[in-house]
């Protein structure tokens, strides 16, 4: 657009001091030549007015167009956007069942194995989890959800899934501002299970939390301690995008 103006600032002086050519006004009485002046100049002002209307159309299609633009990038950005959930709950689903610990040889062990990681042998334990689980990414019941998680952790407070279901009940609450809640169960998993691959996390959650209550001191020590902690992983990232904000 900017160039469109440019090319037309330096085209309309031109067009606007033009002098009439002296050869056309021709050699006739004073009047005959003042008709052919006048002539002249009417044509050369529509020339003017065509050109101005189509610097104005011009402008109004640059105008149009960067609206389209910024329309689609919008969308694009609300797609991405929406791809990124779908894969944080794929991985989220995938890696919230932990290697099975070792059982005693009486224990059934039909356990399901993914390849990668496998359910735990207590079939009652893996139902009440994925129960849970489901109502997050399924059905999207998430008020049924707190509770379900709740009632994991008060049945089976040695089950593997323990962490991953503090971590979800924190989730839930932080989505809801019930921000003291989740801050317990993100708590929870930093302090006590330095092992789950969601303390990173967790750690980010509690310095948004602290950013939120306005504790900025208690959010810029969070912030570095995932990036200490957890320097290449993407809530690192995350973290610093945050501390550049503060």
């Amino acid at each position: 657009m900017q160039k469109v103006i440019l090319v037309l600032a330096f085209l309309i002086p031109g067009v606007l001091h033009a002098q009439a050519p002296v050869s056309k006004l021709g050699s006739g009485s004073l009047e005959e030549r003042l008709n052919q002046l006048e002539r002249v100049m009417d044509a050369r002002n529509s020339a003017q007015m065509a050109l101005l209307d189509q610097m104005s159309q011009l402008q109004d299609e640059v105008a149009d167009l960067r609206g389209k633009t910024e329309e689609h990038a919008y969308q694009i950005e609300q797609i991405l956007q929406r791809q990124r959930e779908i894969y944080q709950e794929i991985d989220r689903r995938l890696t919230a069942q932990p290697a099975t610990q070792p059982q005693p040889a009486q224990v059934n062990t039909s356990a399901v194995d993914s390849g990668t990681t496998n359910y735990s042998s207590n079939l009652s334990e893996n139902e009440a989890y994925e129960q849970a689980i489901q109502l997050v990414l399924r059905d999207k019941r998430y008020d049924a959800a707190v509770p379900a998680f709740e009632s994991f952790i008060k049945n089976y407070p040695s089950s593997t899934y323990v962490p991953n279901a503090h971590y979800w009940l924190g989730q839930l609450l932080f989505a809801e501002s019930k921000y003291d809640q989740a801050k317990g169960h993100f708590a929870t998993v930093v302090s006590e299970f330095p092992d789950s691959n969601k303390r990173g996390d967790c750690i980010l959650k509690l310095g948004i939390i602290a950013q939120q209550q306005n504790d900025m001191k208690k959010a810029r020590e969070l912030y570095n301690q995932v990036i200490s902690e957890y320097a290449n992983s993407t809530e690192a990232g995350l973290a610093r995008k945050r501390l550049d904000n503060l």
